[in-house]
């Protein structure tokens, strides 16, 4: 494996927009020019059911497929996911997780318990947590549903492109009538960490 490749790894439920958030997030990649592979979206795409997709890139990548330990971030749309995938983050690698809670179908038949304490197991592990609440943020921006949108402005922080490419593939992926609300949620996620950083 390449040292200069980077693994993303994504992963939420179905209705949380994940294939739109991977689409900008792989095509704002190829536009710098670095070799990108990306996974086919796994999962049940319907609404409540578990989805993830994996994206490479670098000067030279040979397979789409982040091996466990492997991703150097992982955005997560909802916390039991965020839990699920923890273990395929590299040592120190960097976990962004929306702070939404979506209770799966075998919590919902009884048949299960949503776990209480997730953010506490994750704090036990060798990944640096960032907790965003994206939907929230989302709404700041004028529409719950850019939530995605707001995740990928936090994982710009960390990736070599200027903010202009991002907005350009945002105005191409998203319906015209919400360019302006998704750039907004984009610019909010990006700054919620340069502020921290601060």
């Amino acid at each position: 494996m390449s040292s200069d490749v980077k693994n993303i790894l994504i992963v939420g439920v179905g209705g949380q927009g994940i294939i739109l958030a991977t689409d900008v997030l792989a095509q704002v990649l190829v536009s710098t020019e670095y070799d990108v592979k990306m996974s086919e979206i796994h999962g049940m795409s319907q609404r409540g059911g578990s989805v993830n997709a994996m994206i490479r890139f670098g000067t030279k990548v040979y397979s789409p497929v982040i091996e466990k330990g492997k991703a150097d971030y992982t955005i997560a749309f909802e916390q039991l996911e965020a839990l699920r995938w923890s273990n395929y983050l590299k040592p120190g690698g960097k976990l962004i997780m929306n702070s939404e809670r979506i209770k799966p179908l075998p919590v919902l038949m009884g048949n299960a318990e949503y776990p209480t304490n997730i953010i506490e197991r994750l704090k036990q592990k060798d990944l640096e947590l960032v907790e965003v609440e994206a939907n929230k943020l989302a709404e700041e921006a004028g529409s719950k549903k850019t939530a995605n949108i707001v995740l990928l402005g936090c994982l710009a922080n960390f990736l070599p492109i200027r903010k202009e490419v991002w907005h350009s593939y945002i105005e191409r992926r998203v319906p015209p009538k919400t360019v302006e609300i998704n750039k907004m949620a984009f610019d909010i996620g990006y700054s919620l960490l340069v502020k921290a950083a601060d």
